[in-house]
């Protein structure tokens, strides 16, 4: 009985001590699940200081070579510095951008960068983008008549500046037919005020006939050729130099020379050193374009993106070097130095640079 008793009381106290050390491991668990949850917590947290930056890129267009090296220079770039790059293309419809830059404003942005379709009307983007607590970064095209932010771009003046020297040194006398950029875009007036300044003083002076005078809508190729068309029958196929604004609208420009057995017999200029601009150029059909190296451009505003996106101010930003007006105030810039492209430096600046590859300039057609 005793023995009974004393296995009843060792059945007891086991019992005990299993239910003591549930209740141990009962508790436990919870402050383990504590700690998880701290480390949750703070893993949460540590997420949100280190948050992926967000930026998004609203191109015009990507009609033209050399905006598609622009979107991938400055994508690569910025992802390289751990942000998060949203791209939309309008395809040169101003409607489209309006659409696609609203979209991207909904998508909880740091900063916005617009190549603008028309300079105008996308500061009523800028507006949007400032009401929702975003700063705009105009790139290569300024955007007129509102607080833009900052402005990167080459010196747009200079470019002109660059192409009227070239032809007014190649043919002083003569008649010239004088196109511009399109009207919605601000930096067509820079490329032909700078134009200007060298066939203007030889057209004051008598050496210089303007004999065609003409904006191209949009940039288009097929528009230029309309145009130096109708130039060329309105003049009986009397030319000595075109200025042509960008290597899109000289190709135009070439095909109507071409058409009437003149390609390569007058001077053309042109902008952006497209590969086919420059397979011109070794042709002898286009005389020269002006390099505007898009990855510079593009890397230097992808770094700037990210340093104002991470609260840096304009005024702290080392690499502003100067200011333009784009109607309502001097918008702080960062003008880069463009090059004068010919036949002659082409190995130099453009395939030593890597370009392009001697086999993509040099090549079959």
């Amino acid at each position: 009985m005793h023995n009974f008793k004393r296995v009843l009381a060792l059945v007891a106290v086991c019992v005990l001590l299993v239910g003591v050390m549930a209740g141990c491991s009962g508790s436990n668990q919870p402050a383990s699940s504590s700690n998880d949850t701290n480390t949750n917590d703070s893993s949460d947290n540590s997420n949100n200081s280190s948050k992926k930056i967000r930026i998004g890129l609203s191109l015009a267009t990507l009609q033209e070579e050399r905006w598609q090296r622009d979107r991938d220079a400055f994508k690569e770039k910025a992802e390289s510095l751990g942000a998060e790059v949203l791209i939309q293309s309008a395809n040169g419809d101003e409607n489209l951008q309006n659409n696609q830059v609203e979209n991207l404003l909904s998508q909880d942005l740091d900063l916005l960068v617009i190549i603008p379709q028309n300079a105008d009307s996308a500061a009523a983007l800028v507006d949007d983008a400032h009401k929702a607590g975003v700063k705009v970064i105009s790139y290569d095209r300024m955007i007129m008549n509102t607080d833009v932010d900052l402005y990167i771009s080459f010196d747009n003046e200079k470019v002109g500046e660059l192409q009227g020297k070239f032809l007014t040194d190649l043919v002083p006398k003569g008649i010239y037919y004088v196109f511009s950029g399109s009207p919605t875009d601000n930096n067509a007036k820079y490329f032909k005020a700078g134009a200007m300044k060298y066939i203007q003083p030889l057209a004051d002076k008598g050496d210089i006939k303007i004999a065609y005078d003409q904006a191209i809508e949009g940039w288009k190729p097929d528009q230029a050729m309309k145009l130096m068309e109708n130039a060329l029958t309105a003049n009986n196929n009397e030319v000595d130099a075109v200025l042509a604004p960008n290597d899109g609208t000289a190709g135009g420009i070439i095909q109507a020379l071409a058409a009437q057995g003149l390609a390569g017999k007058v001077p053309v200029t042109g902008q952006d050193a497209d590969l086919a601009a420059i397979k011109r150029i070794v042709e002898g059909t286009q005389s020269m374009t002006v390099f505007k190296d898009a990855r510079k451009e593009a890397e230097k505003a992808a770094e700037l993106a990210v340093q104002m996106a991470q609260g840096k101010e304009v005024s702290e930003l080392t690499d502003v070097n100067g200011k333009v007006n784009n109607g309502k105030i001097d918008v702080p810039s960062v003008l880069l130095t463009p090059v004068t492209i010919t036949k002659d430096n082409i190995d130099k600046e453009l395939i030593e640079s890597g370009w392009f590859t001697k086999e993509q300039v040099y090549g079959s057609n």
